[in-house]
């Protein structure tokens, strides 16, 4: 026997309409949770900006929490977020539903195939939304649109008179009266948020509803799990939180944390330093040394291993090595004594002083590599032009 009204509640999910703020063109998603039985006029409407299956349970959430209980069994639709298959009275139900419907303790009941008296009521509801809510109706965004539906269903759906009750009650006077029927709302609300593990590429990005995300670049390529509300899309390495983001909704767009580009550069900086004192050790015999001993000092390698790079390219390979064995000798360990040697050395010799380029302070002008090429070809040129010479005398 079907228990009083509004033990029974009717669910309709509906695309509306739709429109261009704050994504293009995005779908708004109308979850329509009416009673069933003597009273059905009683409702409640959530909107949102997609028609996922997370949407669609967060739209029971705000039902419950809108009539202010819980209803002891839900009629659908077949829709393909409740009935994944049937056969006859055989009906295999979506888990997330079954977990929803364990939650809030109440049964899922989708209609009857091909009886449409089921649903007919509920499809003039629908109707009703759309002309008497949405016509002509300007809004700024989600959560304004869904304000502007609470207060249209307190002052004009549940003001209604109730259709058929001769004693002049209105809507929300015949809710009133129905909600201790309900069954009571658990101590928490289920969790609706989008829960999906993901891996990163070559990059340290994660991809999220066409969307790029990023995380620590010391998670790259490591298994992870995203997390996604209505308002942000969280990162988790295990139960650590490794990354927040505001949800986008758009399509395409990049969203970065400022502290992952930092650590990224910092750690691009530090392996440009290695590669430095590696070019060091390969073209000086002493590098290996000087290194060492500057590293038994409390100074900066990195500061130093730039200038000994600077006077690597400015003074050649050969000159470097003499120069830092004599500061060794001499016990100057620093890139500004090996510097002056070079210079006493050049003088000495009468070089003309070495010419320093200036480029513009432009980071990818300053972290550009070049690769020498070889003259051999022009050299050989040259010899050419010799022997050439050489036989018409």
């Amino acid at each position: 026997m079907m228990a009083p009204s509004p033990s029974l509640l009717h669910v309709r999910s509906s695309s509306l309409m739709s429109i261009k703020q704050p994504a293009p063109d995005p779908l708004i998603f109308v979850d329509a949770h009416q009673p069933a039985g003597p009273n059905l006029h009683q409702q409640a409407c959530a909107v949102t900006l997609d028609m996922t299956l997370e949407s669609f349970l967060k739209g029971h959430v705000l039902a419950f929490q809108a009539l202010g209980g819980v209803p002891r069994a839900l009629l659908y639709d077949n829709l393909k977020s409740v009935v994944l298959e049937r056969a006859g009275d055989a009906i295999r139900f979506h888990p997330r539903l079954l977990e929803l419907a364990g939650h809030y303790h109440f049964a899922p009941k989708p209609c009857a195939p091909y009886r449409g008296n089921e649903k007919g009521k509920v499809e003039r509801t629908i109707r009703y939304l759309r002309d008497s809510f949405f016509a002509a109706r300007t809004f700024s965004g989600v959560d304004d649109l869904n304000a502007q539906a609470a207060r249209w269903t307190a002052e004009v759906a549940h003001a209604r008179q109730l259709p058929g009750d001769v004693t002049g009650r209105t809507v929300a006077t015949a809710l009133e009266e129905e909600r201790p029927r309900l069954l009571p709302m658990p101590a928490h609300p289920f969790p609706t948020d989008v829960v999906r593990p993901v891996a990163s590429g070559k990059t340290p990005y994660v991809r999220f509803d066409s969307n790029d995300y990023s995380i620590p670049h010391t998670l790259v390529k490591k298994p992870l799990t995203l997390v996604a509300s209505e308002t942000r899309v969280r990162v988790l390495d295990g139960t650590e939180e490794v990354a927040s983001h505001p949800r986008c909704f758009e399509k395409g767009r990049t969203l970065e944390q400022p502290g992952h580009l930092a650590a990224l550069a910092d750690a691009k900086a530090r392996a440009h330093e290695l590669r430095g004192r590696d070019l060091l050790r390969a073209s000086c015999q002493q590098a290996e040394g000087f290194l060492a001993a500057l590293a038994q000092r409390d100074v900066s390698l990195s500061h130093h291993t730039a200038q000994l790079l600077k006077l690597l390219e400015l003074h050649g390979a050969r000159a470097l090595d003499e120069a830092l064995a004599e500061a060794l000798r001499k016990g100057a360990v620093s890139a500004h004594a090996v510097a002056h040697l070079l210079e006493q050395r050049a003088r000495r010799q009468r070089q003309p002083p070495p010419l320093t380029v200036v480029l513009p302070d432009d980071p990818r002008i300053a972290a550009s590599r070049t690769r020498p090429h070889s003259l051999a070809d022009y050299d050989r040129l040259l010899d050419k032009d010799s022997s050439d010479d050489h036989s018409t005398r």
